[in-house]
């Protein structure tokens, strides 16, 4: 799949978004090795540590249908400049994509720029430190 189109599916989840408090609505769209895409977006709480972003709500989705592997991640914003995934997602995207995952960045004027996850969290935490660490007790 173009990755432009996978943009165009961000900006759509955007629309799916429950952001009463910020006005600030966030879609995601992951995209599968066979293919498939999963839509996310943002989903508010008025205690905000308990809100769900895009990103986390798209990947949850896709592991839950038994996805393991995936090729992007497209995430779209209401900002001129392209938005990020923030560090909560970064991590649990690199534990359940893995850090080759291309991110798929959209600004408002649906422009696109792709950077690899290991960019946005370069030295990660993650399942193979614990893995390593269960195995040298």
């Amino acid at each position: 799949m173009e990755y432009k189109i996978l943009a165009e599916i961000a900006v759509e989840a955007k629309k799916l978004a429950y952001a009463p408090y910020s006005k600030f609505h966030v879609g995601a769209a992951l995209l599968t090795a066979d293919e498939t895409v999963y839509r996310g977006a943002n989903i508010e709480n008025a205690s905000y540590s308990l809100t769900v972003c895009a990103e986390r709500t798209a990947s949850f989705t896709a592991v839950l249908q038994g996805e393991t592997k995936f090729k992007a991640i497209a995430v779209a914003g209401d900002l001129d400049d392209f938005i990020t995934p923030c560090g909560a997602c970064r991590q649990v995207l690199i534990e359940l994509c893995g850090s080759e995952l291309d991110v798929v960045l959209v600004n408002s004027s649906n422009e696109i720029k792709v950077i690899k996850l290991e960019e946005l969290l370069p030295l990660s935490f993650g399942g193979d430190a614990l893995r390593e660490f269960q195995n040298n007790k």
